[in-house]
């Protein structure tokens, strides 16, 4: 059943709102949009101002999904966009912008479960305004593993005097966010975080990998660097997964994350859409300071002198290695684009 609401002045209308978009729990549509309209104080900061790539499941979680960059045809006229140019499909995108609570409606209404934005905002779309660590495990490794990663990357910045913020991905593993807000580039941030990826795969070699390849990652944690890329998307803060169950991709504490790992409980770290609404309504945004928090990138010589005192060879060699990669970085992240265009997906009633 279809029903019209006003939601800040503005008209909308929601369709089928009792479609169970999570089976094995019952969460319907509703559910969905009552989420993002509890959560919106929280969300919406942390997506204003950025292009947005939408994952959709109009047919629920079980169901085909299909990822969605340019904004619909179809959309309110005033609902937000971006331009934001596109090496792949030689065009210009135009991407939502949620900047506020009507928008997130609408897209909540379009069965767009999964909401990624980019780490840069799309008026300086070369320019992160975060670096990003996503630590991923492999089976039998899980959520637990990840937080001694994250323990590792968290003293390594603090010798810098840079805080750091951990998030659930809401799916199995952890992300790291290093706020900068500063002047960087991609350029900057994508050889640096590479580099410490591999430090810690050189210092922890039975915990950790810096290769995406799965035949290595068995029992391990995969530090995926290559998300800070002006090409790619991270799971917002957040935003649901499209998981067995309405799990959200929650900042946490990093008492949180102590705790998760001394008690070996990946359960400790695992949240559902109402639990997520009550934390925000008792504790705030936790990830709001990733919003506002100015700290510089250090230098990958800096990186090494930290992480290696001693000034081993083969540590030096590595973030020598990054440094001579940093300036092909972009033009690589372009070629490959280029290979991938995107299907074009047909407008449906969800």
């Amino acid at each position: 059943m279809d029903s019209t609401i006003e939601v800040q002045g503005r008209q909308l209308k929601l369709s089928n709102l009792q479609k169970v978009l999570y089976p094995a729990t019952g969460f319907t549509k509703k559910d969905v949009i009552d989420y993002y309209v509890r959560i919106a104080p929280a969300l919406v900061p942390h997506l204003s101002g950025r292009a947005l790539t939408m994952k959709r499941y109009p047919d629920g979680v079980d169901g085909q999904f299909f990822y969605e960059k340019n904004a619909p045809k179809h959309r309110p006229d005033w609902v937000n966009t971006v331009p934001v140019w596109s090496e792949g499909n030689r065009r210009t995108m135009h991407y939502v912008e949620v900047s506020d609570l009507p928008t997130l409606v609408w897209l909540a209404n379009l069965a767009a479960l999964e909401l990624h934005p980019s780490l840069s905002r799309a008026k300086n779309v070369n320019c992160p305004t975060v670096i990003a660590f996503d630590l991923d495990p492999g089976p039998p490794a899980n959520i637990v593993q990840c937080c001694q990663v994250g323990l590792w990357l968290r003293e390594i910045f603090e010798h810098f005097g840079l805080q750091t913020f951990p998030k659930t991905s809401g799916s199995k593993g952890l992300q790291i966010y290093v706020p900068l807000n500063t002047p960087t580039m991609y350029e900057a941030t994508k050889p640096f975080a590479h580099a410490l990826a591999r430090l810690l795969e050189h210092d922890h070699p039975d915990q950790v990998v810096s290769d995406m390849k799965k035949q290595i990652r068995t029992g391990k944690v995969f530090v995926d660097w290559s998300q800070n890329d002006e090409h790619k998307t991270t799971v917002a803060v957040y935003s649901l997964r499209a998981r067995e169950r309405p799990t959200v991709s929650t900042p946490v504490t990093w008492e949180e994350v102590e705790r998760a790992l001394k008690k070996k409980d990946p359960g400790l770290l695992v949240f559902e859409a109402p639990k997520v609404v009550a934390r925000f309504e008792k504790m705030g945004d936790l990830f709001e300071p990733v919003l506002k928090l100015k700290q510089k990138l250090p230098t990958l010589k800096e990186l090494t002198g930290a992480v290696a005192p001693e000034a081993k060879p083969e540590r030096i060699e590595i973030a020598a290695q990054a440094e001579e990669d940093s300036p092909n970085l972009a033009k690589r992240a372009q070629k490959k684009s280029v290979t991938k265009r995107p299907a074009q997906k047909k407008s449906r009633k969800v």
